[in-house]
């Protein structure tokens, strides 16, 4: 379900998103979002007239350029000169074999020895004999002409592997350059291209097309000691028979800059893995995760008689927070005091948010860099990135699937 009612800050951070996105156009950025391009556009037309703007000149899409993987096998090269070298000590009758071994030389620069010397005696069969070339490379005849038989096929299998490098190499930028092989045999699949995990494995390492790998955040939660208790009702159960049922929120810092800090805290739908509320702010008190509860209430309409599992942070334990929950209809959960486990779901949304937006990096540049990335993921992460728990699909797409069979089946009843 689209956002109905859209805060001042989302506009905000959309109108920023797409004014500073090189090459991006009303579509994208509305699909991004998951808003319509009219809508954006509207939005985007009244800032430039707030501000006195005028429109700017249609952007050109950037093309991501194709890297070739490059192999290196110095060491073996230096094995064959000091092998040359010997052989040119040798008597008059080596020097055929000196010759062939000078020339084979360059061969063995691509890592793969045999593959390069049957390649070797494929070119200069009109110049040696077959026999010769073989014995001086070592290789055994017979195994040489099965090799030059099979050359058909592996020119297809290689031209296969190109072909499904460039649809891989674009589904890898359209992400941002954070999907694996399991995500992008997903998003294959997706575009009806039926491929095997393993084949794509390979044919990433063969191009060197690599995603991103999460590693383990530190905790940065404090508990208030004053708080009242709160049952824990998820027991580590982060998943739901259908949306709007249980929810799941936490607290991250986004660093920037010279040692500064924003802080994000997020609502997530348990059955979808769906950002439904979020905000950004320069503080941890509690209006934080109040305004991004809040915003999850307008995305879904109402959350009256949902549960919300939190970790014990003094802003989720406050008296204020419990009253707000109550107004919305919201019953409260926590896990236990200092176990991140009681809230990994959000816990390794964090972790990947955070890798996949830095890809390396300590911090963001400055504090609108940050905003603007941060706020481009969420979007994206609900409209287009795949999710393992949803089945390859993206959150959005994995209600809307649920929704269509709940009502066929009670079309069927």
């Amino acid at each position: 379900m689209a956002l109905k009612d859209y805060s001042d800050e989302f506009r905000a951070d959309a109108v920023a998103l797409y004014e500073s996105t090189p090459g991006a156009t009303y579509k994208s950025i509305a699909a991004d979002l998951g808003v319509n391009r009219a809508t954006l556009r509207e939005w985007v037309l009244r800032d430039r007239e707030r501000r006195g703007a005028g429109a700017l000149p249609a952007r050109t899409p950037v093309r991501a350029a194709d890297a070739a993987p490059v192999a290196d096998s110095d060491e073996r090269i230096r094995q064959l000169e000091a092998r040359v070298a010997e052989l040119e000590a040798s008597e008059r009758k080596l020097a055929t074999e000196r010759d062939i071994l000078r020339k084979a030389a360059k061969y063995f620069a691509g890592g793969d020895e045999l593959v390069n010397r049957f390649q070797f005696v494929d070119d200069h069969r009109d110049t040696f004999e077959v026999k010769r070339l073989c014995r001086v490379l070592e290789l055994n005849r017979s195994s040489y002409y099965k090799w030059r038989a099979g050359a058909p096929a592996r020119a297809g299998r290689e031209a296969a592997d190109a072909a499904l490098a460039a649809e891989i190499r674009a589904a890898h930028t359209d992400s941002d350059a954070t999907y694996g092989s399991p995500r992008i045999t997903a998003e294959l699949r997706e575009n009806g291209r039926h491929i095997n995990r393993k084949r794509v494995a390979r044919v990433m390492r063969k191009y060197d097309i690599v995603g991103i790998r999460l590693r383990r955040r530190v905790r940065t939660t404090i508990p208030d000691p004053a708080l009242s208790a709160v049952p824990d009702l998820f027991r580590r159960d982060f998943t739901a028979p259908e949306p709007g049922l249980k929810y799941m929120g936490d607290i991250t810092y986004l660093p920037y800059g010279d040692g500064e800090f924003l802080y994000l805290a997020t609502v997530l739908d348990c059955f979808s893995r769906r950002v439904v509320g979020w905000s950004i702010a320069d503080h941890m008190r509690t209006e934080l995760v109040a305004d991004a509860i809040r915003m999850a209430a307008a995305t879904r309409g109402s959350l009256s008689g949902a549960i919300f599992h939190s970790d014990h942070g003094a802003q989720y334990g406050s008296k204020e927070f419990a009253d707000l929950c109550r107004e919305l209809g919201v019953t409260r959960s926590m896990g236990a005091v200092g176990t991140s486990a009681d809230n990994a779901a959000c816990e390794s949304f964090h972790a990947s948010l955070k890798r996949e937006t830095l890809q390396g990096a300590h911090r963001y540049d400055d504090a609108t860099t940050c905003r603007r990335t941060v706020f481009r993921w969420l979007t994206r992460y609900n409209t287009r990135r795949l999710h393992s728990a949803n089945g390859q699909r993206s959150p959005v797409a994995h209600e809307h699937r649920h929704q269509q069979r709940s009502t066929t089946l009670s079309l069927a009843a």
